[in-house]
């Protein structure tokens, strides 16, 4: 199966954006690998990463995830983004990001995330 990534990867980012844990599932095979600095040895298909997106956004301030480009690989594709942080639409990125995605079919296998922060957050 063929996906457009660049559509893909705006529609996943928009779920993350709106901390919608349920849809942001659908984008994830059922027996996914996930690993970010906050779960650096990584957590394991829907069972762990639901409870682990909940805490996660829970914890979070408001968060707009802002595709910048991806780059098609052999089983899938790499992103860059940045993420504003707080309410304030016009506010500076906070965060750059760069996910390394394995698919699985029209869903993701592996996810792999790796952020810096340009800004402290508001």
């Amino acid at each position: 199966m063929t996906i457009d990534i660049a559509d893909f990867n705006a529609r996943w980012l928009q779920a993350w954006s709106d901390k919608d844990v349920e849809r942001l599932l659908t984008f994830y095979a059922e027996d996914c690998l996930y690993f970010d600095p906050g779960a650096p040895k990584g957590v394991t298909g829907h069972a762990e990463l639901r409870p682990y997106l909940t805490a996660l956004f829970a914890a979070l301030p408001a968060t707009r995830y802002d595709p910048e480009e991806t780059w098609a690989t052999p089983n899938g594709y790499c992103g860059r983004w940045y993420c504003v942080m707080g309410d304030d639409p016009k506010a500076a990125p906070a965060m750059r990001g760069f996910d390394l995605v394995v698919m699985d079919g029209d869903r993701i296998a592996l996810n792999e995330v790796y952020v810096h922060m340009l800004a402290p957050p508001a």
